[in-house]
Formats: C-alpha cells, structure tokens, sequence
C-alpha cells in the first residue's frame, strides 16, 4: 500500500474508465438482490479499532458451533476484544445475534478461520494476532479454550492470513500462517517483511513452524489445487509496500517433501501487486479455479492462460479483469474519483440465477490523500455473456465506512446469501438479502432457485477439505467450488456452500473427495438444504 501521487497520466484514465469499460451490448442485465440494513436491529454491535498495527485486517468467521448448522460470526477487534455472536435468527426472518461469553473475548486479534483440527465434529477457531497466534479448542455449545496441547508455537508476529489443508495420508491438517511487517521497525518498515510458516501435523498436534522465505507481506493466502492435480498449492497475494524486490508467490506444497516456490522456470509469471485479499471459484466454468485478487487502484480477475489437451497446465494466468467490467478500481457512486483500496472478497450467487458474482469490502488505508475517502464496497454481479455490473448501490451494500474484513453466508437459512462487513475504526454491518430483487428473468421476484449443500466424511477432514462440489446448471454445464479454508481478507467459513440455479427446479450434484475418489451424481430438487455423506444418498435437512 502507499500514497502514490495521481499525476494527469493516472487520472485521466481514471476519469475515463467507465466509457472503456465493456458494456456487454445486448446482454440481459441480471437480477439485482435488494439488501435490507439490519445493523442495529441485528443486535450486531461491534468495531474493529486501532491505528499503526490495525491498519489491515479486521477478519469475519462464519461457522456454526452450536450445532443448528446456522452460521455464527465472530468479528475481531483489534485493540478491542474480539467477539462471538450467536445466530438467533427466525428461519427466514430478519437477522438477530446474540454476544455470547465464548472464550474467545482476546485482543489484539487482527483475523479468525474456522477448521475442525482434531476432526472431534466441534470447529475450532485460529485466531490471528499482533503477537502471538492462538489456536482455540471447540468445546461445543460456543465455548472455547486454547489448545497448549497441541504443540502449536503460535510465535510473536504481526499475523495476516491463513489457509488450511489436509496433506495426503494425514489425520491433521497443514496450516499456513501469512505475517506482515516487523512492528519493531515502525518509523522504518519498508523491506522489514516477516517469514510466513508452514505448521505441518506431528502425532496429535503440530511440528516446529517451517519458515517459508522470503516473507513479502502477506495479506492473504490459500491452498489451492490450481492444476487439478490432487495436490493444493499455496497461493500468497502480497502487499508490495512493504517489500523491495517481491512479488506474488505460490508454493508447491508436496507432501513430504519441502515447500518449493513456482518460478519463471515453471512458468509463473512476475506480478507486483498491493494484495490484500484472494477468492476462488471456477468462474468460466472450464474446470479449473479462476481468482479474484483485490489491491489499490486495479483488481485481478486470473485465469489459466493456456489449458493444453491432456491437462497439466502451467502456472501462467491471463488477467480478464478489464475485459470483464470486473476491474473496481475506483468508486462509482459518491463522487470520489480518486483509485479505491479493496479488501475482502468473495464469489457468491446473491442473485441465484446460476452465474457467480463478486463482493470487495472497500476503504481507505489510514487517511491517504490520494486514495479516495468516500470507497463504497462493490457488488458485481456476472451477465449470462461472462461481463459483470456494478450495483452495490442499487442493492443497498454501498458502505462509505472503512471497510476491511466480511463474510457472505446465509444467516437466517432462506437460500439467500446475506453480507456481513467488519469496518476499522467504525461499526460493522450486516445486510440481510430480501430476494426482492429487480430485473432479470428467473423465478418470482428476478431471483432464481438455489441449493445449500454440505459435504461429510468420516474423520480425519469431515467437511472434505481439498474436494470439490460439481452442480449441473440446466443448460448442461457444470458449476463448480473447490473445497478451501483461507483466502479473503483476515477471515473465513466453514459450512453450508451455496450455489444458484436460476430457473432450474431440479438438478444433479457430486463430490469429488479429496482423495481422488468420485461420489455419484444425486438428483435433487432446487430450493433446499442436503448434507452429501460419503457412500450414502443424500439427506435432505430441514432448518427450524
């Protein structure tokens, strides 16, 4: 991140951005959700506070902990305590949370990722800090306490990401610990970026962390089967601000085998960013995760460049960002025209109409001048041609507050995808997703059907971890979700995985478990809830 100076060559193509744009001439326009703030009435009362060390994140955790398959959130607090709240929600009504005495009421926490470590069903919670990391033991009924057993050295950093991931043949996972700058070195941090660690499992606990090196800043970091290999990579996005000669990185991450950096010679292609969060999904549906990677000024929409016939490809991605109307780099409603700071984002089908959408929580750094002050966060929703649309504004989640962390999950269990944003130095907000959208051509009101699925298998990686759900659309192609924990910005889920059919009243599902294993295509019908269990039919769940 840095104050850079908008001299006339930057700001004219900022001026003239929304006329080069692709306007996807004869594309329907689709649907767009209409967002009901139920902040105050949520009972969600909190704020992410602090200055020098809080500048970045202020992570969401969605997951349920109290058994009701309803997500809890857990929002950090910086320089205040962090708090969990419980879902109290009606079915299908407005959003109410309750504070709750968990166990998790510690400071200095700058994010939060919810895994089932010791795959007993109770979903722990890793907590990121400005000191040293802590992993909390799931007690059930919300309730948790630190794991000093479990041999994790949680060190004295100033942490920032997190990915998690069950290497072949383990009974626990690998986890990654992304880290930031040296916070000794305040008045001169340029070039003071931290080693991230590699926490592999060693009997019933964790090994000594492995330093990956060199450490560039990492704000957010994922493990990722980008080849389709049956092995996740690591992917770390980086803040260049504080790095001299860095750049975005991903590991190979073989299991027993040392971590090894992807270079030019595998293919991977140099990219200097200011990168703050990673999503992923299968965005143009060819079978291999796309990304969207946030920043100042411009975001990156990747995607494999070259997929040759037999597979194997190379890590080299194509940038469509532009090509797309998917770039965000500056604000669309305020007035503000100065480059915009985006932070969390996340793929999600708010509108149920089959096609994958993006959120980014936006806001500026820490007073910089020449980032715009007024940043409200985007909702770009994808046309049936592949192009996307801004309409933040006209769903209601065009935010001015500083945005950082979020999460998209159904709160209250109707089949539509709610938006929880974590501010820094401001409240946080919560928006419940009405359905009575405009526009579009699918079911009642512009919204289409939908489907909630939850993968299950026996321990160790219950929720299948590194597998993949595949859904058939009706026009025959196949909607696609990799299985992850990590990514965003400071904060991530665990639990139901959302997916929109549009008019499709019926449609077929699978796992693809991440041993390799294929699960069968299920019939099932649209609008509901199913837990997919290893070799068994899939059993429909009803909410109460």
């Amino acid at each position: 991140m840095t104050a850079l100076r908008l001299t006339p060559a930057l700001l004219l193509p900022a001026l003239l951005t929304a006329a080069l744009l692709p306007a996807a001439a004869g594309a329907q326009d689709p649907a767009v959700p209409a967002y009901a703030d139920e902040t105050a009435s949520s009972g969600l009362t909190h704020s992410f506070t602090g200055e020098w060390t809080f500048m970045v994140g202020g992570g969401a955790a969605a997951f349920d902990c109290n058994g009701d398959l309803k997500p809890e959130l857990y929002l950090s607090g910086g320089t205040a305590k962090g708090q969990l709240f419980r879902n109290d929600s009606a079915i299908g009504g407005a959003l109410k949370f309750t504070p709750v005495d968990s166990g998790l009421d510690l400071d200095q926490v700058g994010g939060a990722y919810p895994v089932d470590i010791d795959s007993d069903g109770q979903t722990d919670l890793v907590l990121l800090r400005v000191g040293p990391d802590k992993v909390m033991r799931g007690l059930g009924e919300c309730r948790f306490a630190e794991a000093t057993d479990w041999g994790f050295d949680g060190l004295d950093l100033w942490s920032t990401a997190f990915a998690a991931t069950w290497e072949k043949g383990a009974d626990w996972p690998t986890l990654a610990i992304g880290t930031y700058i040296d916070r000794t070195q305040e008045a001169f941090p340029w070039g003071s970026c931290t080693p991230n660690h590699l926490y592999r499992p060693k009997g019933k606990g964790f090994d000594a962390p492995l330093p990956l090196t060199p450490g560039f800043c990492a704000l957010s970091i994922l493990f990722t089967d980008w080849n389709r290999s049956g092995t996740p990579s690591l992917r770390m996005s980086n803040d260049r601000e504080y790095y001299k000669k860095g750049q975005e990185q991903m590991w190979k991450v073989d299991p027993g085998q040392p971590p090894a950096l992807y270079t030019d010679k595998d293919g991977w292609a140099r990219l200097r960013i200011w990168g703050m969060g990673i999503a992923s999904t299968d965005v143009n549906l060819d079978g291999y995760p796309d990304y969207f990677l946030t920043s100042m000024a411009d975001n990156k929409l990747q995607t494999l460049a070259e997929v040759p016939e037999g597979g194997k490809p190379k890590p080299k991605f194509a940038d469509v960002a532009f090509a797309k109307g998917a770039i965000a780099q500056r604000p669309y409603t305020g007035g503000d025209i100065r480059p915009s700071t985006a932070w969390h984002t996340e793929f999600q089908d708010v509108n149920n109409d089959g096609l994958w959408d993006i959120f980014i929580a936006k806001g500026n750094v820490w007073k910089m001048p020449d980032f715009a002050e007024k940043d409200p966060n985007n909702l770009l929703l994808q046309r049936p041609d592949g192009t996307f649309m801004e309409a933040g504004d006209k769903a209601g989640v065009a935010s001015m507050r500083q945005g950082r962390g979020g999460a998209l999950a159904d709160f209250n269990l109707d089949g539509l995808v709610d938006i929880a944003v974590v501010n820094r130095n401001e409240p946080s907000e919560i928006w419940r997703n009405t359905g009575a959208g405009s526009g579009g051509a699918a079911a009642a009101g512009g919204m289409g059907h939908w489907l909630s699925l939850m993968p299950v298998q026996p321990a160790p990686n219950q929720s299948g971890i590194g597998g993949w759900i595949e859904v058939k659309r009706a026009d025959g192609k196949i909607l696609r979700r990799e299985l992850t924990i990590g990514g965003g910005h400071a904060g991530g889920q665990l639990g139901w995985w959302h997916f929109g059919l549009g008019e499709a009243t019926e449609t077929e599902a699978r796992v693809l478990w991440p041993d390799g294993s294929e699960g069968p295509w299920q019939k099932l019908a649209a609008d509901g809830f199913y837990l997919l269990e290893r070799g068994k039919d899939a059993r429909a769940w009803q909410p109460q």
